[in-house]
């Protein structure tokens, strides 16, 4: 409880984990570029509330700062941790501006989507970098001031926040993060970085870019023939590029890396999958958007780039064709622009074989 923490990007997960980490009493400072959020938090505080009737709202005072006046951090006592909250394309100027007020045994931690470590250790270096998947969380930025979560805690059942070390050896001060967002919600170290944050990726990849470009909700996207074939697809590519990366990945949406592996090609194989992503959907109530769904409607920057045209990227490092995200990055991007708008026929029109 002595440690300093820094949340820079308080939106949804930053947001969201770091008003449990005030709530429990750890010494918090918020920091974020939207003046209406940052005046509602100083004003009226981090309000939290979920879809999940059983888990009780509750509002936390928190002290919250725009980046105009982040300088003043000089005047008090190094921040001891730093927890990156930030979309992936900001990742680098976020950890500029944080990272010369970190304590010399300060570390910073990427609480994000996509692959960022490596952005952050050429800011501060490899020793001060640790890594924290938030998986399957569901949480949105509502209104300044105000982060809901749309799905059920993970809790004894599902394990939302992984921790890791980027060498992949547990530590105590991965273990120190652990505790923190364990007070959002169930949380673990694993020895397994880089496997988790494909396995994330590749989760991603199938659901936001499929939701920023054709305008509908997760569950409505599953629940079409076309694009759920197509997100399998997209899961398909995705975990044959991290397999030949050499990455050990985990389940995906409930998917064996195997399984998903060999959907594209293989009716047995895809079917398995289609079934088991429609039993989830069948399962719950949520109308929760993916994050880029949520940046889209909202006119924000997405984080295709970073997302299935990663993807793409490597897939041409490793000699991996990856067709359906090529065509799902152009789409989205297209949208982004405003040369396309949202719509399920982007999808499926599209002929790819």
């Amino acid at each position: 409880m002595g440690r300093k923490i820094a949340i820079v990007g308080a939106g949804a997960v930053g947001g969201y984990a770091g008003a449990y980490m005030a709530k429990a009493g750890a010494d918090v400072t918020f920091i974020d570029p939207w003046p209406e959020h940052v005046e509602a938090m100083r004003r009226e505080g981090l309000r939290i509330t979920h879809a999940a009737t059983q888990v009780e709202p509750f509002t936390v005072k928190v002290r919250a700062l725009h980046l105009t006046e982040v300088q003043g951090l000089a005047k008090e006592a190094p921040v001891d941790i730093a927890f990156v909250c930030m979309k992936s394309y900001d990742t680098a100027w976020a950890t500029m501006l944080i990272a010369q007020y970190l304590a010399p045994g300060g570390f910073v931690v990427s609480l994000q989507n996509c692959m960022n470590e490596e952005t952050i250790a050429a800011v501060v270096g490899w020793g001060k970098v640790v890594g924290c998947i938030a998986s399957q969380i569901g949480v949105g930025l509502e209104a300044p001031g105000h982060v809901h979560r749309g799905i059920g805690k993970g809790g004894s059942t599902y394990t939302v926040f992984r921790v890791g070390e980027v060498h992949g050896r547990i530590t105590e001060r991965a273990e120190a993060v652990r505790s923190l967002v364990a007070h959002a919600d169930a949380a673990k170290v694993t020895s397994n970085l880089w496997g988790e944050r494909w396995s994330k990726l590749v989760a991603n990849a199938m659901q936001n870019g499929i939701s920023a470009c054709t305008g509908l909700n997760g569950s409505e996207v599953v629940r079409q023939d076309a694009l759920r074939r197509f997100t399998i697809r997209l899961g398909s590519e995705a975990v044959r590029v991290g397999q030949a990366l050499g990455y050990t990945l985990e389940d995906i949406l409930k998917i064996a890396p195997d399984t998903l592996a060999n959907a594209d090609g293989d009716a047995a194989a895809c079917k398995k999958a289609e079934e088991i992503r429609m039993k989830a959907v069948e399962s719950s109530a949520s109308v929760q958007r993916p994050s880029m769904g949520q940046d889209m409607l909202k006119g924000r920057r997405t984080e295709i780039q970073f997302l299935n045209g990663l993807v793409v990227q490597k897939g041409v490092e490793v000699g991996i064709a990856t067709p359906a995200n090529a065509a799902l990055t152009d789409i989205v991007t297209r949208v982004e622009r405003g040369e396309l708008k949202a719509d399920p026929h982007h999808i499926i029109d599209l002929r790819l074989n």
